[in-house]
């Protein structure tokens, strides 16, 4: 991952370890020397124009797009291969010359740009080959193109005006080309299948720049591949290819010039980033403005919490890192301390100055959305926190209810029997039937309240039976008459239950004792996301919901489980409560 500091934006700015304008203009000046050398040269010994303008026009585009690529990116390699590249097309034209030295050097190094364009291609966008596999194969290559085209032209196969014959022994001579080609034409077909996997792997480009790019490399790989095996069986068609793929290759430079263009104009959406960060951007509208700069509709934010010692997203929801497979990631950092981490495209990865200069503009608006994420999921965890204790709470009063139940209303029925056939016994002894009696009242008063009791702790029969049975359990012992409408045909999950349970029962007990209401309606709806609970009276309105009535604490409830308590209660109108729960 790259670390990216808050520093100033700067339009277009120049790396410290970029060439000299002196060695590039130098460089550039001796690539078209280089050219219009070739061309007199071969010109003047009577070579085929078609030939040596097509070895041109591969060459000074190579050196052109490699120089430009050199001083646009200074840490990468490319731009040095590819100004190898054209000066190598260069001297191999040297072979069309009279001049046995000059000619000697030209075709030696014949093969050799074709596998400088192969390093160009596996290499491509940093200039640094992925893998061993593909740093083996490139250095097989150039083995086999730069040794066994010394070793043909030791044995007499480079022509007459080769200085490197030591024996002439043409038939050797061939076998050797033909090994030679053919083998570069494996090397082809396997890098091609290389290029193919590393761009099944990353998934598919965002600009049609890079596909264009990506594109003609594995259709100059495929003609050089072509090429090679017509020239080691010597085909008649052999010229025709051999031309069709110089042109092809003089191709490569311009989609690679095209492709910084279109980076170029891809930063200059940095500019609007920054007049758009002048607002202050929500972290939804945040989000949607780097994804606009950085032309990744896919882009994500995860920002650091160090207290949580978590990622989170702008909503405070916690987020999986590292990213997940086919996903690039980019650290921002400001003033040092890590504050987000960009989830985008991976071919995002081959611009770094785009990513450098989006990461340091939008630093400060990101430590002001990771401030507004740290806020979500503090709330987050209070939420949480609020359903654990609601949950450990109603646990608990199960536990009541179950021992109240199971133990001491359980005696109070064991001695209420035992007093019954006690008061048998005593026959007709009127002083201790009295007083019998009146212990069997006491006892069945206290058996009353304690069952009471254990309702209000937890009712048995909600978890029993379910909602709509304990809501008509508590409609019909109202003292208000209550129209009670329950249009829930399954279970719910048991502290939903519990909670429309309790929003209709304290509803009811506010109603008894504030409201003097002649009539209450209660009606109770499965939606698509939860339960409605809705509670309306024709009372006098009016109802405190703050301090007395117990509606803060059906409100905290429900919010504890995501849930939103609404009440209308205007003077004289009457009060409706209404409570949205939901399920998940």
């Amino acid at each position: 991952m790259v670390t990216h500091a808050a520093v100033p934006l700067i339009a277009d700015p120049v790396d410290a370890r970029a060439p000299r304008r002196s060695l590039i203009w130098g460089l550039a000046i001796a690539g078209l020397a280089a050219g219009v050398g070739s061309v007199a040269l071969a010109a003047s010994d009577g070579a085929p124009g078609v030939q040596v303008f097509l070895l041109v026009w591969i060459s000074v585009p190579y050196i052109a797009a490699g120089l430009v690529a050199w001083r646009c990116r200074p840490d990468s390699r490319l731009g040095v291969l590819m100004t190898a590249g054209g000066f190598a097309v260069a001297v191999a034209a040297l072979q069309f010359t009279e001049i046995h030295g000059l000619y000697t050097i030209g075709a030696a190094f014949d093969i050799l740009p074709a596998v400088l364009f192969l390093h160009v291609y596996l290499a491509f966008p940093d200039g640094r080959l992925k893998s061993d596999f593909e740093r083996l194969l490139v250095g097989a290559a150039y083995a086999v193109a730069v040794g066994l085209q010394l070793a043909k032209g030791s044995l007499g196969g480079l022509g007459p005006r080769s200085l490197l014959e030591i024996s002439a022994q043409p038939d050797a001579a061939r076998v050797v080309e033909q090994v030679q080609l053919v083998a570069l034409s494996a090397v082809c077909l396997v890098a091609i299948g290389v290029l193919v996997d590393r761009r099944h792997r990353a998934g598919r480009p965002r600009r049609r720049t890079v596909r264009l790019l990506i594109d003609s490399f594995v259709i100059a790989l495929v003609m050089i591949a072509v090429l090679f095996v017509f020239g080691a069986f010597e085909a008649p068609e052999f010229r025709t290819i051999q031309r069709t793929t110089l042109v092809l290759l003089g191709l490569s430079p311009l989609a690679f010039l095209v492709g910084l263009l279109d980076e170029r104009l891809a930063r200059s959406g940095v500019g609007e980033l920054m007049i758009a960060l002048r607002e202050n951007l929500s972290p939804t509208a945040l989000r949607a403005a780097l994804a606009q700069a950085l032309r990744d509709p896919t882009l994500t934010l995860a920002y650091w919490l160090p207290e949580f010692r978590s990622y989170v997203d702008p909503e405070g929801r916690p987020v999986e890192m590292p990213s997940p497979p086919g996903r690039g990631s980019t650290r921002i950092d400001r003033n040092g301390v890590h504050i987000a981490t960009l989830l985008h495209d991976p071919a995002l990865r081959d611009e770094p100055e785009l990513l450098d200069a989006v990461g340091a503009a939008a630093s400060i608006a990101l430590d002001n959305g990771r401030l507004h994420a740290e806020l979500a999921a503090r709330l987050d965890e209070v939420r949480g926190s609020r359903a654990r204790v609601l949950e450990a709470g109603h646990t608990e009063r199960k536990r009541l209810e179950r021992d109240l139940h199971d133990g001491a209303q359980q005696r109070l029925v064991a001695l209420s029997l035992q007093l019954k056939l006690l008061e048998r016994e005593v026959g007709d002894d009127g002083s201790a039937r009295g007083k019998l009696e009146s212990a069997q009242r006491e006892v069945d008063t206290s058996l009353a309240e304690l069952r009471a009791l254990a309702r209000g702790i937890h009712p048995a029969v909600l978890t029993a039976h379910g909602l709509s049975v304990a809501l008509e359990q508590v409609s019909a012992l109202a003292p208000v008459p209550v129209r009670l409408t329950v249009q829930v045909e399954e279970r719910v999950p048991e502290q939903v239950e519990v909670a429309a349970y309790y929003v209709v029962t304290e509803s009811l007990t506010n109603i008894t004792k504030h409201a003097h209401a002649t009539k209450v309606t209660v009606d109770v709806v499965r939606t698509t996301s939860g339960i409605s609970v809705e509670i309306v009276d024709d009372g006098v309105g009016g109802a405190d919901t703050e301090r007395g009535s117990g509606l803060r604490g059906l409100a905290d409830r429900v919010e504890a489980l995501g849930g939103r308590l609404r009440i209308w209660t205007p003077e004289g109108g009457g009060t409706r409560v209404r409570a949205e729960i939901p399920c998940a």
